[in-house]
Order: C-alpha cells, then sequence, then structure tokens
C-alpha cells in the first residue's frame, strides 16, 4: 500500500477536489502528505539596451519572492487543513518553468511513492494551447498517478 503520497495543488476547484479524496486515501492507507505548488519564473521580456540588466534581474527576483511568501501563506492554510483530518503533512513550494518536471522531482526527492493530482479536464483548443501539467506527470513520471477528475 502506498505510504507517502505527493499530491499537486494550485489551488483551483479541480485542486480542491483532489485534496478532498488524497485526505480520505491517505487516511484510510496510513499513508502522509507532501502538497508541493509550483510557481513559474517570472520573464519579463525586454530589449537589452533599453534599459540596465540590473533593474530587470531585480523586479524578476522580487516577483519570485512576492510569490513564493504568497504561496507559502496559502500552503500553510492546505498543510493546517490536511492535519486537522490526522494525516501528517508537509508543504513544498517549487519555482521552475515546467511544473510536471517539479512535481516528478518532488516527489523523487521527498520519496513519495504515489503522485495524486487534479485534471482540469481541458478539451479541444483549450488543451492544445494551456497544455496539461496532468498529461505531463502522466508521460514522464515512473511513479503511480492518481487522476483525480
Amino acid at each position: 500500500m502506498y505510504k507517502h503520497i505527493l499530491l499537486a495543488t494550485d489551488y483551483s476547484e479541480a485542486s480542491s477536489r483532489a485534496e478532498k479524496e488524497c485526505i480520505a486515501f491517505a487516511k484510510s492507507s496510513g499513508a502522509k502528505v507532501t502538497v508541493i505548488h509550483v510557481i513559474p519564473h517570472f520573464h519579463l521580456h525586454y530589449q537589452p539596451w533599453a534599459t540596465p540588466r540590473e533593474m530587470h534581474e531585480t523586479i524578476e527576483k522580487g516577483h519570485e519572492e512576492e510569490a513564493r511568501e504568497t504561496a507559502a501563506k496559502a500552503m500553510s492554510g492546505l498543510e493546517s487543513r490536511i492535519r486537522e483530518q490526522g494525516v501528517a503533512c508537509e508543504g513544498l513550494v517549487a519555482i521552475g518553468d515546467n511544473p510536471y518536471e517539479e512535481i516528478i522531482a518532488g516527489a523523487d526527492t521527498r520519496g513519495c511513492d504515489l503522485i495524486m493530482m487534479a485534471s482540469h479536464g481541458r478539451r479541444g483548443i483549450d488543451a492544445m494551447l494551456l497544455g496539461s501539467e496532468t498529461q505531463k506527470v502522466l508521460t514522464h513520471s515512473k511513479l503511480p498517478v492518481l487522476v483525480v477528475r
């Protein structure tokens, strides 16, 4: 049976459903949960001759620091909700351009044996344009992945 679940969240309604399923699953199997939220890097597009590079690096770094603080606050609340249900939980906030890579790496480094995440159920052009991090995790992960719809 699974003993350590990585729950990926983007704090959406779909992720909220996955959270509830994860709590029930973890309680029934005695598993602990690591929750991961991935923040994309902030890339400022500019002409190198227009403004100093240091200014852009400062803006990008400031944005990422603020995003990390905001995510840490949200993560703290999520960790508390899971712990209140009697499930051991820790949070992880990662920054990366490819969330699926961060999710898989987070599961590997934390010793998880199952990844659980939501599917937003996008279809058609939305799925093509927005992509599916869930699909990418399913494609690239060596661990089992449980998808909640």
